[in-house]
């Protein structure tokens, strides 16, 4: 009687929502399911589009599963971490993120039935994280080295990969055109890892046949003034003076005051701010530059003035433009006018102004990371789901040595690889089951001539990967696979979440105080701004 009376001990604050124990671990499963599901039926060439329309009007069709994932605005804390996988795969490879998303919900799928019949979280781990180690050092195995080839062997096993990426974008029509434009693009920056040092310029119209690659850099025509129109448009071997600064007239500073005793002194002062504009264009025109480019405004007045030099400029060129031109060129970027040197300037072989066409952009981000990574590992697999099924059967037969229930663990991770050869069928409208079962078939022969089999998306049938040159980067199913089975680990790990009200509301205050700042100055006597914050 006296152990029923004892009060109840409070821990957390009133209000806190706690779910913990086996059913917390179904609900995180469920949610991850439920976001792979978003995104399944992008994987592959024959992949679906997704129209994404956000709360700002603006509307995304993509099949790329990085953008998907960044712009699902996905709340359910265990479902962010498949969000954070496909942005780690998209950084670090470029490709292969609806690959790690389907692996990682694919994983916890198979380990769903084994946590509701009561085995312990820890015992998936451990045999999830064995069979992942065995698929990566089966991947090594089984990659093939473009290493030691001549530059043109190379170029072409690299248009192969860079193809085998752009087949399931929306330029996949001309994916030869794109890839070797993108393996020519890739080799011309040598060493210099930065992706940056690739620049993708659109213009609206054309075909995409009217795209080019340009050995140099390119940058967008900016805003221009009456003179432009005069200035050479070609020039060989220039000096080009790269500048942050503004080539305009100034206009006085707000609420700016001066005061006169003599009417004929503002004269003086009209012509200091003329005399201040006109040295510093002079100093231009004395570095002996004939392109002169400026992150900042470069404005009428100065614009015809180098105009009637026979020098080309431009302002508002953007920042990441200006940095790939001093890198092109050996300039260095100035923020003073005053004591240009020789070894400031750039220089270049020819300097012309021209139109090129619109590309799209987000599918030749993938190709072009894709060969940087290629180049870089030199190893490659055979695409088309053949990696997988053979990564399957590995696991599979290695389960089969194993005595106690890890032996089931290790065959459901097994079992979950097939769904990127599934996938690929359920897109493209094939009989998956049917094409599974002859790619098991297939892979099951003794003499391992089955390995490089994966499914023909041109017949429905099975073909030899290799063979039909479907390549991938083997980096790009190693860090798929890792990063797969840490998201899935990572998931299975967590019994418990705790919701803090306080936290809730803090968010709530701070979303109120935001809107307090709103209307008439927030609080602030400005002037009517409507902000409360001087501008």
């Amino acid at each position: 009687m006296a152990a029923m009376l004892q009060p109840q001990i409070i821990l957390l604050k009133e209000g806190t929502d706690t779910s913990q124990g086996k059913a917390q671990l179904v609900s995180n499963i469920n949610a991850c399911t439920a976001v792979a599901d978003v995104v399944r039926s992008t994987l592959g060439p024959r992949g679906m589009d997704k129209l994404i329309h956000d709360d700002k009007g603006s509307v995304t069709i993509s099949n790329d599963g990085a953008t998907i994932m960044k712009l699902l605005d996905i709340i359910h804390p265990a479902a962010k971490i498949l969000v954070d996988i496909a942005k780690s795969q998209d950084s670090e490879v470029g490709d292969g993120t609806t690959t790690v998303v389907l692996l990682a919900a694919e994983f916890l799928k198979e380990a769903k039935p084994f946590i509701e019949d009561g085995v312990h979280s820890q015992n998936l781990i451990r045999s999830y994280r064995t069979a992942s180690t065995l698929a990566i050092e089966k991947i090594k195995e089984l990659a093939v080295s473009i290493e030691g080839k001549s530059l043109e062997e190379k170029k072409s096993l690299l248009a192969k990969c860079a193809a085998t990426t752009l087949s399931s974008k929306l330029i996949g029509g001309e994916k030869e055109f794109f890839a070797s434009m993108v393996v020519d693009a890739v080799i011309a920056i040598g060493n210099d890892d930065r992706l940056n040092m690739i620049g993708i310029k659109k213009v609206p119209g054309g075909n995409m046949r009217d795209s080019f690659l340009v050995n140099g850099v390119a940058f967008k025509k900016t805003f221009s003034y009456a003179g432009f129109e005069q200035q050479p448009k070609k020039f060989l071997n220039p000096k080009i003076l790269l500048l942050n600064i503004e080539l305009e007239l100034k206009s006085e500073k707000e609420n700016a005051e001066i005061r006169l005793s003599d009417p004929s002194q503002y004269q003086s002062i009209v012509d200091a701010e003329w005399n201040i504009i006109y040295d510093k264009l002079d100093k231009c025109v004395n570095s002996g530059a004939k392109v002169v480019l400026s992150r900042l405004a470069i404005g009428d007045l100065a614009t015809q003035y180098f105009a009637d030099r026979d020098i080309f400029c431009a302002g508002r060129v953007a920042e990441e433009d200006l940095k790939r031109v001093a890198a092109a060129t050996g300039g260095t970027v100035q923020t003073s006018v005053n004591n240009v040197i020789d070894e400031v300037l750039g220089t270049c072989e020819v300097f012309e102004e021209k139109q090129f066409i619109e590309e799209a952009e987000r599918s030749l981000h993938d190709a072009i990371m894709i060969v940087r990574r290629a180049l870089k590992n030199s190893t490659v697999v055979a695409g088309g789901g053949a990696i997988d099924m053979e990564i399957s059967r590995y696991l599979r037969q290695h389960a089969r040595t194993i005595a106690g229930k890890s032996q089931l663990f290790i065959n459901s991770y097994a079992k979950a690889l097939e769904v990127i050869p599934r996938q690929l069928c359920d897109n493209a409208g094939f009989d998956a089951t049917d094409v599974l079962n002859k790619l098991r078939q297939k892979h099951a022969l003794p003499s391992g001539e089955g390995a490089p089999y994966g499914v023909d998306i041109a017949t429905g049938g099975i073909a030899n990967s290799f063979a039909n040159f479907v390549w991938e980067p083997a980096l790009v199913k190693i860090n798929a696979i890792n990063a797969a089975t840490e998201a899935a680990c990572l998931i299975l790990s967590v019994d418990e979440t705790v919701k803090n009200p306080k936290s809730e509301s803090a968010q709530g205050d701070a979303a109120a105080s935001a809107m307090g700042g709103r209307g008439r100055g927030g609080g602030f006597r400005g002037r009517g701004r409507g902000r409360g914050m001087r501008r």
